[in-house]
């Protein structure tokens, strides 16, 4: 029995260390409740702000509608037939659903080979990095989490073009994503997060 015991403890124990809990928290809309659940976010938002200028409610607010804070979000897969996979929907992937091409532009500029869009710290940073280029060429206020997250999912090519202007559904999304920005602003003032 020991000799079994032994070999099955070791492997569970190595298989947990190198798990990733990357699960969305509770109550994803109260910002104080995800903060108090995951301190890590805040000080990776904090950081962000203070290196690039974008409100940690602006962040949060995108983080949400772009991933519910789920550290491996990916796109859907797409179908042929209904039946047959023919691969993810884009490459997005992780907090801040960032795409492969524009990840390895700021892994290049500004993340390091090492940053990974599944680590909140290079999401937020990555977020913060875009979202101060698109203020620097399109002149969106930083604090503007309405277009800049036109810009954001659109491009800033797209955003510049107008091409969000034709969709309603990102409209109404862009929307909802100004108003979370100054729920959550006002919940982490209240709760002397901010």
């Amino acid at each position: 029995m020991k000799r079994v015991a032994r070999p099955l403890l070791l492997a569970l124990l190595v298989a947990s260390c190198g798990s990733s809990d990357f699960s969305a928290p509770r109550n994803l809309d109260d910002a104080c409740s995800i903060v108090s659940q995951r301190p890590n976010y805040l000080r990776a938002m904090e950081e962000t702000e203070r290196r690039w200028g974008v409100p940690v409610a602006v962040q949060m607010a995108t983080i949400y509608q772009e991933s519910k804070f789920i550290g491996n979000a990916r796109t859907p897969h797409r179908y042929a037939l209904g039946v047959i996979p023919m691969g993810r929907q884009s490459s997005a992937y992780g907090y801040s659903q960032a795409l492969d091409g524009t990840w390895e532009e700021y892994q290049r500029e500004e993340g390091g080979r090492r940053a990974k869009r599944d680590n909140i710290r290079d999401a937020t940073d990555f977020m913060g990095w875009y979202m101060d280029e698109t203020t620097e060429r399109l002149g969106i206020p930083k604090t503007d989490a309405r277009n800049q997250y036109l810009a954001y999912h659109e491009g800033r090519t797209g955003y510049a073009r107008g091409s969000y202007r034709s969709k309603s559904w990102l409209l109404r999304v862009a929307d909802e994503v100004a108003t979370r920005s100054v729920v959550y602003d006002t919940q982490l003032r209240s709760c002397g997060r901010v």
